[in-house]
């Protein structure tokens, strides 16, 4: 017998004379809490999302369809990358107007490899405004995990106002729990007991957010 089985063996022993449970899960916990706090508009919500990203120290930029490409290739060009990982489905468009070579997202990559690319392009699954959360979901326009944790420079481009939720429940039922998701409030921080922060640890040390209005 595995120490598994033993233990699930201890568990139902202990149950054995338990009466079983009438209530649903699915009404076992009240959920009557609010699903969003206030009552704003579109470009309300999309001005707060800005604002609490800005609060997490990331860079947010505005801009609309036709000047996504000029701005990727601005910051890319500021930010002196010479190389930039792509996610395989990355609309292409958005890095006509940049010469930076392109690093493809590949399984056998090493994260060595990785951490020489100078940055990541992404799209994002959906933009929480109450928290000022960015979420990856691994679709194809994002990539793999590890290629938005590594570099050292994230850019994320979200699609306002259609990927723009208020609250936290209403974009967990855009989500598939099923897939890898990668929630992100700001660039990598973290503090030490003296509360010196210090960024870049657990992922980019910059993390610029473009919204691109007009979806």
């Amino acid at each position: 017998m595995s120490s598994r089985e033993r233990i699930l063996g201890r568990v139902r022993r202990a149950l054995a004379d338990t009466a079983g449970d009438d209530v649903p899960y699915e009404r076992a916990v009240p959920r009557d809490y609010l699903r969003e706090h206030g009552d704003r508009s579109a470009s309300q919500t999309v001005d707060l999302l800005a604002e609490n990203l800005a609060d997490y120290r990331a860079v947010v930029h505005r801009t609309d369809g036709e000047g996504l490409a000029g701005l990727i290739a601005a910051l890319l060009d500021k930010r002196g990358s010479a190389s930039v990982l792509v996610p395989p489905g990355l609309d292409p468009s958005w890095l006509a107007r940049t010469a930076v070579t392109r690093v493809a997202d590949r399984a056998e990559s090493t994260p060595h490899e990785l951490d020489e690319v100078d940055s990541v392009v992404t799209a994002c699954a959906v933009a929480i405004a109450e928290t000022g959360t960015i979420v990856l979901d691994g679709s194809h326009d994002q990539g793999r995990r590890r290629i938005t944790l590594v570099p050292d420079h994230h850019i994320c481009v979200v699609r306002v106002p259609s990927q723009v939720v208020s609250s936290v429940p209403q974009g967990l039922e855009r989500l598939d729990p099923a897939r890898p998701l990668t929630w992100i409030s700001g660039p990598s921080a973290t503090s030490d007991i003296e509360l010196d922060r210090v960024e870049g640890v657990h992922g980019p040390r910059t993390l610029e957010v473009i919204l691109v209005s007009g979806d």
